[in-house]
């Protein structure tokens, strides 16, 4: 595999970074936070040789055969073939810089020192009284500059002169650099084409611009969580994440991006997922090791723990801040629930279990009880436990994994409005107007069905299936 570890990128952006490599581009990628845009351009290294020699105390990494620098030309016509050499491997030769408003054209491309020329007794003007930046340090390498808009416009003309013509300006003084660097470039999208971030000379030398984008799928976002988020650890107790849960923490995120109250320009990060899964392990241990229990198994209650790991990556818009972030963040992991529990139990009939709450039955849930404790309630629910084996569970499964099971159906039942859940996390019969709602919905869907039987079509087309 050319770049491990980079989900869901196979078919759209490794391919392009690979013909901008192919091509000799220095090239930019554009995206959002949290699309791996750094992980990118720092496995680039990966391309380049393991070893490279160059001569031994040049600053700028001179080629034996060709030196760039006052100071190494006069070396090798010196010594000639006894000129000392000295290796570097890829690291080496990875630069990086993080564009920030106070970033200087010294930083970047250099400046006369003069010390150094008191030093040797040079002119100030010799070019042997430069001190080099990062930009020619990394001659012969990779140079990445991460939120490339963030530089001033005269650093970013500093960086076109070598780019194209290879020379540059130290306090008036013309020195010629034609660098042999690869120029990455990192930079949201919209303080990219935003009037004034970028000058236009920059962004006409820059070769290829390749957009990242979000997982495409549920999948590729679980792979990336799974493969980012720290769930093996050193503990007394054993965690089991079932993969119901995986799916809805990734639900979360996926409804986040589509969620018109939450800023798309700034998105919403894959790290979102990584850090609520986190979260919800680190509660369901924290409770494992309360109760005394060997097992940590993740319920749905535990999501709601995770909220602050959820509301500080969400940038709201208006709408969103009226109703607030803990309150948005509670919606999208019922919604998320909803979404979930249909892929797993879609034409289930869970009457039985309503019918139970509606005669009067009640379940109080809270999220330090123990996994046996939890179970006991939760057996007195008529069909309750029998249908979690439609989430893969078997009679031997853990008291644990059959406790968040259970928990899971009652949280997907709340989520389509067939039972209620009070401030104080107790589940009783849905209120009037959910059952009236979800009447009206019925009646709704039952309506679309016929009129698609009338017009010839599949009596289940264009409705979604109800849960019965």
């Amino acid at each position: 595999m050319l770049f491990p570890g980079l989900v869901g990128y196979d078919d759209t952006v490794i391919p392009q970074v690979v013909n901008a490599v192919l091509s000799r581009h220095n090239f930019i990628l554009l995206g959002l936070r949290g699309q791996a845009k750094t992980r990118l351009a720092r496995m680039l290294t990966s391309l380049l040789d393991p070893l490279m020699p160059y001569i031994a105390g040049c600053e700028i990494r001179d080629h034996p055969l060709r030196p760039l620098c006052q100071r190494c030309r006069e070396k090798v016509a010196t010594l000639g073939d006894e000129t000392p050499l000295a290796w570097m491997d890829r690291e080496i030769r990875y630069v990086e810089k993080l564009a920030t408003p106070d970033v200087t054209i010294a930083d970047m491309i250099g400046d006369i020192d003069p010390i150094k020329a008191a030093r040797a007794g040079q002119d100030i003007a010799s070019e042997l009284t430069m001190h080099f930046g990062l930009l020619p340090r990394a001659n012969r390498g990779l140079f990445v500059v991460n939120e490339l808009p963030d530089l001033a416009g005269k650093v970013q003309v500093g960086l076109f002169n070598v780019m194209q013509e290879g020379d540059i300006q130290i306090k008036g003084y013309p020195v010629r650099l034609p660098l042999d660097v690869m120029l990455v470039f990192t930079a949201n999208p919209e303080d990219y084409t935003a009037r004034g971030k970028i000058i236009t000379p920059l962004k006409d030398r820059i070769g290829s611009e390749i957009r990242t984008h979000y997982p495409l799928s549920v999948g590729h976002g679980m792979d990336i969580t799974r493969q980012e988020a720290w769930t093996t650890r050193q503990s007394p107790v054993s965690v089991q994440v079932p993969p119901y849960i995986r799916e809805v923490i990734e639900q979360v995120a996926f409804l986040a991006r589509e969620d018109k109250r939450i800023d798309k320009r700034s998105g919403v990060s894959q790290r979102l997922p990584i850090t609520v899964l986190e979260n919800v392990v680190s509660n369901a241990e924290r409770r494992a090791l309360r109760t005394k229990e060997s097992e940590a198994v993740p319920r749905i209650l535990d999501l709601y723990a995770a909220l602050p790991s959820i509301t500080g990556k969400l940038e709201l818009e208006y709408e969103g801040e009226l109703k607030g972030g803990d309150a948005i963040g509670r919606e999208l992991i019922r919604n998320a629930v909803g979404k979930v529990f249909n892929s797993y139990f879609d034409g289930v009939n869970f009457r039985q279990i309503v019918q139970w709450f509606e005669l009067g039955g009640a379940l109080k849930l809270d999220e330090s009880m123990s996994s046996s404790e939890l179970l006991q309630q939760l057996s007195q629910i008529q069909d309750l436990l029998e249908s979690t084996r439609k989430l893969g569970l078997g009679v031997s499964e853990s008291d644990a994994m059959r406790a968040a099971a259970g928990e899971f159906v009652l949280e997907g039942l709340y989520s389509h409005r067939r039972i209620s859940r009070n401030e104080e996390l107790e589940f009783v019969a849905g209120d009037r107007s959910s059952r009236e709602e979800r009447f009206r919905e019925e009646q709704e869907s039952g309506r679309r069905g016929f009129d698609a039987r009338r017009g010839g079509g599949n009596a289940g087309g264009g409705g979604r299936r109800n849960l019965n």
